[in-house]
């Protein structure tokens, strides 16, 4: 007899997991980019994908203006839960673009009722030419001031917008590998800094997701939920491809295919007995038009047979 879905027979302890949907996974990275989906299209195919809530991915992309951006969720039926940004930390004479970037996003944000702002740290190859562009690794120095001005940040957004701060990690940046990640923890107050357990680049830094949930479960905040394939992981660091290189040659995948496993991390985010926001997500930039809507709805429908929404 075939075993039913978690879909079909919901355990309470996935209620507390709450599904949605960024840009990212319609293949968009920058605010404007002429090989990406427009947004109103885009919008929309979320919307008849059935996605209710939304993260707005690079702040630029929708409209800016709170009015506009509320008039146009409330349009197809969604609800903004959090804002994205990237801002350079590490750099004394960036903290004011930085401020002034993230000052602009939590306006907005704020306005249309989110309640988190996702930091996306400065990666040191550029995403398009792949050309570093930075540092590949950061001084104690600038080390130092990194994790100072993701509290500064942190509080900056709790106390001035009543947004939470959660610091992401990214291939090809600073903060990617499980060590990165321990050493933001033990440096930063999670009073203002949290964490968005984006599984997809935990696995590209050669961590392990699930091991990540049970080690640090006070501070996993919100999660990005997607999959990468280990081989082509392996060959990207093996032969140093810039993030964008692995991308471009399918290292971000559909799940089930790739890591983690979801059903045992969707498992693991039910044990933290916590409220969370699982934003599905594909690296897949860049992305044909017609790929994006069978592709999400496939990988909705798969996480929902593993307890995370519903069919």
């Amino acid at each position: 007899m075939t075993q039913p879905s978690k879909a079909n027979n919901p355990d309470p302890r996935y209620n507390k997991l709450t599904v949605g949907v960024c840009p990212d996974q319609w293949g968009v990275w920058f605010p404007e980019d002429e090989q990406q989906i427009p947004w109103a299209t885009a919008l929309d195919e979320m919307a008849q994908a059935q996605f209710s809530v939304m993260e707005t991915g690079p702040f630029g992309y929708f409209p800016t203006d709170p009015g506009r951006l509320q008039e146009e969720m409330d349009a197809r039926g969604f609800r903004v839960v959090a804002g994205t940004g990237w801002g350079i930390l590490h750099k004394e004479e960036a903290w004011a673009e930085t401020e002034r970037t993230f000052r602009a996003i939590a306006a907005t944000h704020a306005e249309v009722g989110a309640e988190y702002i996702v930091h996306l740290p400065p990666l040191f190859r550029d995403d398009k030419t792949w050309e570093f562009i930075d540092d590949r690794e950061l001084t104690p120095a600038a080390w130092d001031l990194y994790v100072r001005n993701a509290n500064r940040l942190g509080k900056l957004l709790k106390s001035d917008y009543g947004l939470k701060m959660v610091l992401h990690p990214h291939g090809d940046s600073h903060i990617e590998t499980p060590k990165d990640i321990e050493r933001v923890f033990a440096a930063t107050d999670p009073e203002y800094v949290n964490f968005c357990l984006d599984t997809g680049h935990i696995v590209y830094g050669e961590g392990d997701p699930i091991e990540m949930i049970r080690t640090y479960p006070e501070r996993i905040a919100y999660v990005h939920i997607k999959a990468f394939d280990p081989e082509l992981v392996r060959q990207a660091h093996e032969l140093d491809w810039p993030f964008g290189e692995a991308v471009a040659r399918g290292a971000s995948v559909r799940p089930p295919a790739g890591e983690p496993d979801m059903p045992q991390l969707i498992d693991a985010l039910a044990d933290l007995d916590k409220d969370l926001y699982v934003i599905l997500e594909q690296d897949l930039y860049p992305a044909d038009p017609a790929m994006p809507l069978p592709n999400a709805i496939k990988t909705r429908e798969y996480l929902a047979e593993c307890g995370l929404g519903l069919l």
